[in-house]
């Protein structure tokens, strides 16, 4: 499929083309009421775009239809009438792909055809290097997927280093990513390994992508393209040998749009894209999940029959887990403390937390970092009493780098 476009007004993401066995269909990012194709307007947002497909607008009402129309290019909008597209000739034959029978990837279990068709292009992603994106909501699983497909590949004995680009402000993210030589700035007393470097041979895994800051994207952009790193306060370029995981809750698409993030590297990311359903999506997964998590947690017999009796699994499939397999995990961990199958929806199961006072004298960026940093220090505080102090368990639970949680509790001097 081959795009161009003659106006600079056209979208980036205007619209969507999928490769499909007739041809390619077209679906529209949003409503657009003058979007048409072969002269006829989309409906439902959604066309079927064959070979030779062409656009443009049928004449007003009030024009004089004594000539034929001739149809324009793909015709998105009054103003973007530029946009031309060919899609190669409908195959001869083509044949269906076939199902995964496996319900597992690594820690990751599943039944449905959503999940299960993930996994096949998880294990695709597996046998080759190229750089992976994540996407799906918060608790959908992301990390243990990042993990699973690098212990799946040929880089399964090299490292696996975690960096979540949305924990730390800008500048100590760089650090972080590429390290800095002794004296790049105040503070920096001995030259530093980035994670770059550190997991040379290894794979990456860049959480909360969507949150890494504009000034850092061109360079992050560099390593993808050029697969070499410059640590701060350094002037020269070093090689690296990494495999890059992203994964983002957010819609990188629409951050492409709204300015916030860069396209080129939306697409450098992308090259193999995996969404993650929301449990809501795959209910029937939830017996599996539960069974598989119980297992997990080392519950006895006892309490494996009271958390998978039908009806309690009934309770569980009709909830809404807007935290999914997290937030699910942390109400069984819950109900084997209490040795009770609770109610997803019972008390027990969240206490409400009072509203902190907002200063507004202050600066929104000063308000922010006190909250943030009040909001880290309760949160860690409360996940390792929940544990018993135990960090690698509270770790596992809150779906965290155990070296992250470690930095947190002593930044906040919970733990010497």
């Amino acid at each position: 499929m081959n795009l161009s476009s003659e106006e600079s007004a056209v979208p980036r993401f205007h619209c969507e083309m999928k490769s499909e066995h007739k041809g390619a269909r077209a679906r529209a990012q949003d409503e657009r009421p003058g979007t048409y194709v072969d002269g006829v307007r989309w409906r439902q947002s959604r066309a079927r775009v064959r070979s030779g497909s062409t656009g443009g607008h049928p004449p007003a009402r009030h024009e004089a239809r004594s000539e034929p129309v001739t149809p324009g290019p793909l015709s998105l909008d009054e103003a973007q009438r530029a946009l031309r597209m060919q899609v190669a000739p409908e195959p001869a034959e083509a044949l269906p792909e076939p199902a995964r029978e496996q319900a597992t990837f690594g820690e990751l279990v599943a039944t449905s055809a959503a999940a299960r068709a993930s996994f096949e292009r998880m294990a695709c992603a597996a046998a080759c290097n190229a750089t992976v994106l994540l996407e799906g909501e918060t608790g959908t699983g992301k990390s243990r997927a990042a993990l699973a497909i690098h212990r799946a590949g040929a880089r399964a004995n090299a490292p696996f280093l975690v960096v979540d680009c949305g924990a730390l402000p800008a500048n100590l993210l760089e650090s972080e990513l590429f390290g800095h030589e002794k004296g790049a700035f105040t503070g920096a007393i001995q030259r530093r390994v980035g994670a770059f470097e550190e997991a040379d041979g290894g794979t990456i895994f860049l959480d909360e992508i969507g949150e890494l800051p504009a000034e850092l994207q061109p360079k992050l952009l560099r390593v993808l393209e050029n697969r070499e790193i410059r640590r701060l306060g350094s002037n020269t370029y070093q090689a690296v040998n990494v495999r890059v995981i992203a994964a983002t809750h957010r819609d990188l698409r629409a951050e492409v749009e709204a300015g916030r993030f860069r396209a080129d590297l939306f697409f450098r990311l992308a090259v193999v894209g995996i969404p993650l359903p929301s449990l809501r999506e795959r209910t029937e997964d939830i017996p599996l999940i539960v069974e598989h998590i119980l297992a997990g947690l080392g519950a006895t017999p006892e309490q494996l029959a009271m958390l998978t009796s039908p009806d309690f699994l009934a309770r569980l499939q009709r909830a809404a887990w807007p935290g999914n397999v997290r937030e699910l995990r942390n109400h069984l961990e819950r109900c084997l403390v209490f040795q009770s199958a609770l109610p997803p929806s019972a008390p027990e199961a969240s206490s409400p937390v009072a509203p902190r006072a907002v200063d507004a004298s202050l600066t929104y960026a000063e308000s922010r970092r006190r909250a943030l940093e009040a909001f880290e220090h309760d949160y860690v505080e409360a996940l390792l009493k929940l544990h018993g102090g135990k960090v690698s368990r509270a770790a596992a639970a809150a779906d965290m780098d155990r070296v992250y949680l470690y930095r947190l509790l002593r930044r906040h001097g919970l733990k010497s």
